[in-house]
């Protein structure tokens, strides 16, 4: 009985995303942008300290002490397949909180897998040759078309360490439970979470991650001040997409101090209502609200 409702279920969501996506060509194609909840001025951040700001969905500009990194970057109204002249894809919810040119010079721009969402090739066009990129294994093929002249492919386990005008920074690739194709068939691609360090602290940027006990084991390379967790894209996509109660318990598992809330608000990639994922999160740290770093797109936080 249970074998046989399976099918059902699976041809059930596909035809509500197949629905969502005429939607997206339809209705909301007409539909406005709403503008951030608030604007970043990285021009005035101090190098003295660790700021991160929410530019949307996965992609947090971050000043480590003077280096600044770029996660995830996608700055564009739509995400998708790109023709001449139009995008095939979720079109954003809200516009980021920066544009390209609002951004200071980025030394780094971190890439954790290669779906569309986070490896937007128009946004990764716009950079020059001056910034470096880590990416996940099997995905340096992607970016012939920009300008990027320093790719440095991480699988798990392995680390980079860079050289900037501002210092030194180590990059160490971790696994989360996700997936990293772009298409039906380059399943070989890898899919990564990242740990940030330097000069004794720590940033973790999860990328995308089902649940899993992969975050107990950073705890080796010492205290976490701030792990940025996605907590949407959950239903029904929980087989590759966390809850955000489980956000917070692999961030607990990690040791980390504050959490970073992103991957909501920005892209309708799933069935859960709008405001849900915040909802839920805020209310699971209901007893120590301290620990949120931010809540909404744009808003900027410094490291205590």
């Amino acid at each position: 009985m249970q074998t046989s409702r399976q099918p059902t279920l699976r041809s059930s969501r596909v035809r509500r995303w197949l629905g969502h996506l005429f939607r997206e060509w339809t209705i909301e194609s007409r539909r406005p942008i709403s503008p951030a909840f608030a604007k970043p001025q990285p021009a005035t951040w101090s190098d003295a300290q660790i700021t991160l700001a929410w530019l949307g969905h996965a992609t947090v500009l971050i000043n480590f002490f003077g280096i600044k990194i770029l996660t995830d970057p996608v700055l564009f109204p739509r995400v998708g397949i790109r023709l001449p002249g139009f995008t095939i894809g979720p079109k954003r919810l809200t516009a980021p909180a920066l544009e390209f040119h609002e951004l200071p010079n980025v030394d780094l721009v971190l890439l954790s897998h290669a779906h569309f969402d986070h490896l937007d090739l128009r946004t990764l066009r716009c950079f020059d040759e001056s910034t470096r990129v880590i990416t996940a294994r099997a995905t340096r093929d992607l970016l012939k078309g920009t300008r990027f002249s320093h790719i440095t492919e991480l699988d798990w386990g392995q680390s980079k360490s860079l050289s900037t005008a501002a210092g030194e920074i180590e990059i160490t690739a971790f696994p989360v439970k996700h997936w990293g194709a772009r298409t039906q068939r380059d399943t070989y691609r890898g899919y990564n979470g990242y740990v940030i360090e330097r000069s004794g602290h720590r940033i973790i940027f999860a990328g995308d991650t089902a649940m899993t006990e992969n975050f107990a084991a950073l705890r080796r390379h010492g205290p976490i001040d701030i792990a940025i967790m996605s907590i949407g894209a959950y239903n029904p996509w929980i087989h590759s997409h966390c809850s955000p109660e489980q956000a917070i318990e692999m961030a607990n598992a990690a040791g980390a101090r504050f959490i970073m809330p992103v991957h909501h608000q920005t892209f309708r990639l799933s069935f859960e209502p709008l405001r849900e994922p915040i909802e839920r999160f805020e209310a699971a740290l209901s007893k120590t609200p301290e620990r949120i770093a931010l809540r909404e797109i744009g808003e900027t936080f410094v490291l205590p």
